[in-house]
């Protein structure tokens, strides 16, 4: 089961190497910093990543957004957090959200992503389900306000039978064992037209899972150059 929060070494350097390598060169010429006007022009000038961990629930997007957000220097969105009570009422009660209960949602994780982007941070990890492409497409159009902003989603794939083990286990949580099943009947996974996402085995260990997912993470940005 895909859990705890520990950091692992990827490819024998530390998660905080990733972290540096996303680090922009520094704003000096000849030796002489030019100035805080010039360092924020080229803050506004790089690339700013929103990093969308979504897939049905059971797969561990807390687990790898977290380790993602560590490793990376960046804040952590919990989508979760922004259901509203009547949303989270109907899933304690086993009844699954239509495509009204989530625009809102979806929407208001958008901005909050967009947020803490604008306050200074050069992205941000996010975690959603965005069981349908319309879904992922809302957080997408983050990209259309601001664009040097690039949107990456990074499905969290495993079968049904592993994903529903994995919820009866959890305890406390709205989203029980008998919503998995309404999860996976309205799944769209990405298709290969949508070329900013990547598909994560999370069948795997977490170890497994945390390196493939951060290394993937950074092939994507080294290709946005």
């Amino acid at each position: 089961m895909l859990s705890g929060h520990d950091a692992v070494p990827v490819g024998g350097q530390e998660p905080a190497s990733a972290a540096s390598a996303l680090a922009e060169p520094s704003n000096k010429a000849n030796g002489v910093d030019q100035g805080h006007a010039d360092s924020h022009a080229d803050s506004r000038a790089r690339k700013h990543h929103i990093w969308l961990v979504t897939g049905p629930a059971g797969c561990g997007k807390t687990t790898v957004a977290e380790y993602l957000a560590d490793a990376l220097d960046m804040p952590y969105v919990e989508g979760d957090s922004f259901h509203s009570e009547a949303n989270v009422d109907k899933m304690r009660s086993g009844v699954p959200l239509n495509d009204e209960d989530r625009w809102d949602w979806l929407t208001a994780i958008r901005d909050e992503s967009m947020r803490r982007i604008n306050r200074g941070s050069d992205g941000v990890v996010v975690t959603c389900s965005a069981l349908k492409r319309k879904y992922r497409d809302v957080i997408r159009v983050a990209a259309y306000y601001d664009h040097d902003v690039r949107v990456h989603v990074i499905f969290l794939n495993a079968p049904a039978e592993v994903l529903l083990q994995r919820v009866t286990l959890r305890q406390g949580h709205f989203m029980g064992a008998n919503m998995v099943k309404s999860q996976f009947d309205i799944l769209e996974r990405p298709a290969p037209d949508e070329r900013d996402a990547v598909i994560i085995d999370v069948s795997r260990s977490i170890e497994e899972v945390r390196q493939d997912t951060l290394a993937r993470v950074l092939d994507m940005v080294k290709a946005d150059g």
